[in-house]
């Protein structure tokens, strides 16, 4: 490669000759084994604008990274140009709404609306990228009072396949707008900035811990059965997650944490469905928003192997069901350190919108549930991998579309499984918006007609 070859181009451009490049590859080759030709480091919109125009003048497939935490790797490729937004920080609160950048991550903005007294609607991995997270809905431990991320969404800025600024609200490219919030990342152009609305100031709220150790199929079972009817009528201020596993040094157990906007006292009541099982360890600790994230995002590993996938439940499991569903741990894979159901809480504000009002379909789901294995030594990833295909297939069947933040490659239905009956929309408003298909990659929205282009 020469100079010329990258003119055009603004940002920190990396190319596979530079360190930083070097060191990048490194990591991704633990993980994805992906080679992109060129990454641009984008510091504001003109380097976005002139990375995508340069990709297209040069027929170079792009791709578009913030967090860098897509579970498939589809922010990455070979010989692709790799638009890197993660330089992009500024963060700004004006009255009730706070402006990003498209690389500010879940953590930042976190420290920065908790300095002002806020709290806010996010995600519980600290360093996800929150444009990856609000466009694919936005699933936290603040949904079920605030609503999913997407849904505090009042606008947003993107670099369109021209390379022009476009600006989406509900007034100004609605429809645009509209499958911007649940429609997934990556599909329609790069996010330069978004704008939130800020829920109300508030001083404390309850941090949830609930933890079952050596657990019993039973027990297990029990649960699961507990959890959902909980769940149908749970206070909406309370938001969960809970994690049915086995690891190499618990064996099987349970853990379940969450945020409840209150004080300790009628969180503990809230509590009782779960606190009344035998052998367990709870905590309600009253603490600032900012500690109780930051506990969350503490428990996080910096980098692991991990296959990990969500559907949705839309009607409870039966009792047959719920011991099938538990029973998926008891075969661990050959090698896994981890494996797990992780149920994600869903109702409450999430269920108020209608499945049409954004792209978000499932709004009625009573919660996700996801399946994952980790392991450690890279010799047992295949074992690892078919583990989770094969456990996803009895899900499938007892479930109901997949949750596109915790996307599955396996999917052959993709379109229809991430956005349900709003997949034909998304594709209409992918040929208004994107009709070249410039940005595409492995499940991306597929317009209805692409013409003739070099990608």
């Amino acid at each position: 490669m020469n100079d010329r070859y990258f003119s055009g181009l603004t940002g920190e451009v990396v190319t596979s000759q530079g360190p930083e490049y070097q060191k990048d590859r490194q990591e991704w080759n633990r993980a994805i084994q992906k080679y992109p030709l060129i990454i641009v480091y984008c510091y504001n919109k003109l380097d976005v604008s002139n990375a995508v125009l340069w990709s297209e003048q040069h027929c170079v497939p792009l791709r578009i990274r913030s967090g860098g935490h897509h579970y498939e790797g589809y922010s990455t490729g070979n010989s692709v140009l790799i638009i890197d937004v993660s330089r992009m920080k500024a963060i700004s609160i004006h009255e009730n709404t706070v402006t990003v950048e498209g690389g500010v991550s879940n953590r930042e903005l976190y420290e920065y609306v908790s300095s002002k007294g806020y709290s806010f609607p996010g995600g519980t991995c600290p360093t996800v990228g929150l444009s990856g997270y609000a466009l694919g809905g936005g699933w936290g431990l603040s949904c079920r009072r605030f609503g999913l991320g997407c849904d505090s969404l009042v606008e947003l800025e993107l670099v369109d396949y021209k390379g022009k600024i476009l600006t989406a609200s509900s007034e100004c490219n609605p429809d645009l707008f509209w499958a911007c919030r649940g429609g997934g990342g990556g599909s329609f152009g790069v996010i330069v900035s978004m704008t939130f609305r800020l829920p109300p100031k508030i001083s404390r709220v309850t941090f949830v811990e609930v933890y079952y150790q050596n657990t019993v199929e039973a027990r297990r079972a029990q649960f699961l059965t507990t959890w959902q009817r909980w769940l149908a009528q749970a206070d909406e201020k309370i938001t969960l997650i809970a994690s049915i596993y086995h690891s190499q040094e618990e064996g099987f157990a349970i853990y379940l944490r969450g945020i409840f906007y209150g004080a300790s006292q009628e969180a503990r009541v809230i509590m009782e469905p779960f606190t009344d099982l035998e052998e367990n360890e709870a905590s309600m600790e009253e603490m600032s928003f900012l500690e109780a994230v930051t506990i969350i995002g503490n428990s996080y590993p910096s980098s692991q192997m991990f296959k990990s996938t969500g559907r949705f439940v839309i009607r409870p499991f039966n009792e047959s069901e719920v011991y099938r569903v538990t029973n998926l741990l008891e075969e661990v894979p050959q090698g896994s350190v981890y494996s797990a159901l992780t149920l994600y809480a869903l109702g409450g504000k999430v269920k108020e919108k209608s499945s049409r009002e954004t792209a978000f379909f499932y709004r009625d789901a009573g919660y996700i549930i996801g399946i994952q294995s980790v392991w450690t030594n890279p010799k047992y990833e295949n074992s690892n991998l078919d583990w989770v295909n094969r456990q996803f297939r009895y899900l499938k069947s007892v479930t109901e579309g997949s949750y596109v933040n915790f996307p599955y490659s396996g999917l052959r239905d993709y379109l229809d499984a991430y956005y349900g009956l709003n997949a034909g929309r998304l594709r209409e408003i992918k040929d208004q918006y994107d009709p070249d298909n410039i940005f595409q990659f492995p499940q991306s929205i597929i317009p209805f007609y692409t013409g003739p282009h070099c990608h």
